[in-house]
């Protein structure tokens, strides 16, 4: 990658900041630590180019070092839950979390599309000695995650097919056409129920709070079987069925005031 592009009509440039976003929008699109050695390969930089701009999104609180290498901190994600609709999704949503918390006796979480892989925005840990959580700023391909199904199925037409080519785009068509299929197949009720595909004993129960042009946010509580009980996996589905209907209708209402 060099610093002039001959296609590149821009009447502005700032070379210094777009190598820094580079570092950022790598780190993210990996999903992992990532050495100078290795961002040199992939950006087509040298190391020498990007030292300065990595110590710079280091000490700013963006990117911190570990064994593996340089990670993203939250502090983007912080920055960007600081939007107006975002606050309003997650100040609508705790109440009536922890109330399905507190019922179930499970944890639950909220999920936000985010380009071609899910976020967690917010969570409410179970009330009980035990329960199965991921942190606030967790990212995962949506491919590959309950919630995808979610977010693929209930999109609008022009969103969910934007989505379609933007997955084709970074893995085989023929998994994406499969994954397709699935998320149509699976989504025709109120919910989708599927075992995590990485976490043993943890069974996803996901449903998804609409707004008024499709599917906006997923609500998700990750079950595990408990002894004893508080509620069964049906009573639970359908607690988290309601919480969802709850929070779309207090969005419908926030977004018309």
């Amino acid at each position: 990658m060099t610093d002039q592009d001959p296609t590149d009509d821009r009447k502005y440039r700032a070379p210094a900041l777009e190598k820094g976003l580079d570092v950022l929008e790598l780190l993210s699109s990996q999903g992992e630590a990532m050495t100078p050695s290795q961002m040199s390969v992939t950006l087509g930089r040298s190391v020498s180019e990007l030292f300065r701009m990595i110590q710079v999104l280091e000490f700013r609180g963006y990117i911190e070092q570990s064994s593996d290498g340089y990670r993203l901190t939250n502090r983007l994600f912080t920055l960007g839950m600081t939007q107006a609709p975002i606050k309003s999704l997650v100040d609508v949503a705790m109440p009536a979390m922890r109330d399905l918390a507190s019922s179930t006796m499970q944890s639950c979480h909220l999920v936000v599309p985010s380009g071609d892989q899910i976020v967690v925005i917010a969570r409410i840990e179970s009330p009980g000695d035990l329960g199965y959580s991921v942190r606030i700023g967790y990212r995962r391909s949506i491919l590959h995650a309950t919630s995808g199904l979610m977010f693929y199925s209930r999109a609008n037409e022009r969103a969910r097919a934007h989505l379609h080519e933007t997955l084709a785009a970074q893995f085989d068509r023929s998994e994406v056409e499969a994954f397709a299929q699935r998320a149509l197949a699976m989504t025709q009720g109120d919910y989708v129920e599927r075992a995590s595909d990485f976490v043993k004993g943890v069974t996803d129960l996901v449903a998804p709070i609409m707004g008024s042009d499709g599917v906006i946010a997923t609500l998700i509580t990750p079950f595990i079987e408990q002894a004893p009980m508080a509620c069964t996996k049906d009573e639970a589905t359908t607690l988290l069925v309601r919480t969802a209907a709850v929070i779309s209708d207090q969005m419908g209402a926030v977004s018309q005031a």
